[in-house]
């Protein structure tokens, strides 16, 4: 069997290191598969819930029923009164161990954890960090979240539209839909004002009807076994 030749003369030494040049060193590989796995680790579902008029209890139903520890972020957009500042984070700490934080600025999210809208603002999302903007025009607050965090995460975006008037929501929802995402709305016969969860329902872009608590109890399931989940809803679909 012959022998592989060693290259020898300067001329022969740089024809072979050129030969290589296009190849990733395993350094290069193995810092890729390490951004690949950190990059997988660190996509996690986010839920965002909208609410109106009737929300605070639908809130609160929902919240109670969720387990901390469901490995998605929670943001609530809820139409607020202008000009005052909201007690919402508060109320709602009383409902779940998760912690609940009014979302500013440039904040990122985290897993198990629960951000509100404030008032006097409207809020988006891009590469998981809430934008707010100071906003006199929040009639489609809803609508602006769901549709910048569909964009944003894409099949990893979970839509929840409980009580409210109006159809704020209704194309946030499609939006989520649209790129695979998974949507709920409240039950209208459970809805204090059922305006918002009868749009989405007509508009044919919701995948579950359920009453609060039991939205958090299918968020969970989903959570235990998302691969799973996503099967089962293939097959209703």
């Amino acid at each position: 069997m012959a022998e592989d030749r060693v290259p020898q003369t300067d001329s022969e030494i740089e024809h072979e290191i050129d030969g290589k040049e296009g190849e990733p060193s395993d350094k290069s590989k193995s810092s890729d598969l390490t951004k690949d796995a950190c990059d997988r680790r660190e996509s996690f579902p986010i839920v965002g819930v909208g609410a109106s008029a009737g929300g605070l209890e639908a809130f609160k139903q929902l919240l109670e029923h969720l387990p901390v520890n469901t490995g998605m972020a929670f943001a609530l957009v809820q139409h607020l009164a202008p000009g005052n500042e909201s007690m919402l984070p508060e109320i709602l700490s009383r409902s779940t161990k998760m912690p609940v934080r009014k979302a500013e600025n440039d904040m990122r999210v985290e897993p198990n954890h629960i951000y509100v809208i404030p008032p006097d603002a409207k809020m988006t999302i891009d590469k998981g960090i809430l934008k707010i903007e100071v906003s006199d025009n929040r009639a489609r607050a809803i609508d602006e979240f769901f549709v910048s965090l569909a964009n944003d995460v894409k099949e990893q975006a979970i839509g929840v539209i409980l009580s409210g008037a109006g159809t704020d929501g209704t194309k946030g929802l499609m939006a989520i839909k649209a790129e695979g995402g998974i949507t709920f709305a409240q039950d209208e016969e459970t809805a204090k004002f059922p305006d918002m969860p009868h749009s989405a329902t007509a508009a044919n872009c919701v995948d579950f009807v359920l009453a609060s608590q039991k939205i958090a109890e299918e968020l969970s399931r989903l959570s235990s076994n998302p691969h799973l989940y996503l099967t089962e809803l293939k097959k209703k679909a």
